[in-house]
């Protein structure tokens, strides 16, 4: 009988990827963290870290990330994989799941890493008949992760953005927008992230991931691998505000998978996704008309004159009336400019 654990949203806030080697510290410290993500193949089974993760989930909201169902496999979904991913989300019970629009097995093949598909109707079909097998099995919507790319097929006939598009009406998944996999990706293969950021149903993206990633130079050409192992560079954070401005705040992890720093590394790049989230949400609210309110007070109110403002019981009527004292019939220049009326 699976443990109970409360119900816990994952809010609009930055959360961490859950990393070995912070879970001590996650334990015995309890550092505020908006919510928790873990990758579902590292607790199918049992370990020190499933114990872990339980005491962890009475705290923290959590979402599980899939990484190895292979969802655009033309062979379909391995069905022991698929039941393990049930059963992880029956014993954690996370507010989100995801997975990759990839593919990593091929005749029985496993192949250690997240490949792009070809964008075309047959594998459309092929991914929209694993998604509906996914939802219906973990009774539940997946949001599907938007993948960083090193080459292009000469045979796609849509686009990325087009894909997901339609892989969301035909299945009702949401999407995780990797907002680093769209640099990564727009840089490689030389196309507007911007744009395909604002190509992106807004209302179906339920999560955001933010990474590093390495820049490495080949033959002259710059290109950008994927590798989760630095902080946020500054491109990302500045697209990451134009998805806040397009779309308003989503949960946002924090992910870093190589080199893991200090846990405090990575609660302070979420906290500084919080103050960008707060400052864009701020800057962009809309501005109230001032209202007119009557004040009775000063319907009857009448301004002392100017050779009688000792004994005023206002200071800021006191103050007025000196100024007039001090200016007296006068036409002086910043009278008439700034609109004293006493006189």
């Amino acid at each position: 009988m699976p443990k109970t654990f409360p119900t816990h949203p994952v809010p609009c806030a930055a959360g961490i990827g859950l990393r070995s080697i912070h879970i001590s510290e996650m334990l015995s410290r309890r550092p505020a963290a908006g919510w928790l993500e873990v990758h579902a193949e590292n607790y199918m089974g049992q370990s020190a870290a499933v114990e872990a993760l339980e005491k962890l989930r009475e705290v923290y909201p959590l979402s599980v990330h899939g990484v190895g169902l292979s969802l655009g496999s033309a062979s379909g979904l391995d069905r022991a994989h698929l039941e393990r991913l049930r059963l992880v989300c029956e014993r954690f019970q996370p507010a989100i799941v995801s997975e990759h629009l990839a593919w990593s097995v091929a005749d029985g093949a496993y192949l250690n890493d997240l490949l792009p598909l070809r964008y075309d109707d047959e594998a459309l079909t092929i991914v929209s008949g694993n998604i509906g097998r996914l939802q219906d099995t973990l009774k539940r919507q997946v949001f599907i992760e938007n993948l960083s790319a090193y080459l292009a097929f000469a045979e796609s006939s849509m686009t990325e953005a087009e894909f997901l598009n339609e892989l969301v009406n035909r299945t009702g998944c949401g999407l995780l927008l990797d907002v680093n996999n769209v640099h990564v990706s727009a840089s490689n293969l030389d196309f507007d992230a911007l744009a395909f950021i604002d190509a992106l149903p807004a209302d179906a993206i339920g999560e955001i991931h933010l990474a590093g990633h390495a820049v490495n130079e080949v033959d002259g050409d710059v290109i950008l691998i994927d590798d989760h192992g630095s902080r946020v560079p500054p491109a990302v954070w500045s697209l990451y505000a134009h998805a806040l401005r397009r779309i308003g705040p989503r949960p946002t992890l924090i992910e870093w998978d190589t080199d893991v720093p200090p846990l405090e590394v990575l609660l302070g790049e979420a906290m500084w996704a919080d103050m960008l989230a707060r400052s864009i949400a701020f800057g962009e609210r809309p501005e109230e008309p001032p209202v007119a309110v009557r004040d009775s007070r000063f319907e009857t109110m009448t301004l002392p004159r100017r050779d009688d403002a000792s004994g005023i019981r206002f200071p800021a009527l006191a103050a007025i009336a000196a100024v007039r004292a001090a200016c007296g019939n006068c036409a002086a220049d910043h009278c008439r400019r700034d609109g004293h009326v006493l006189h």
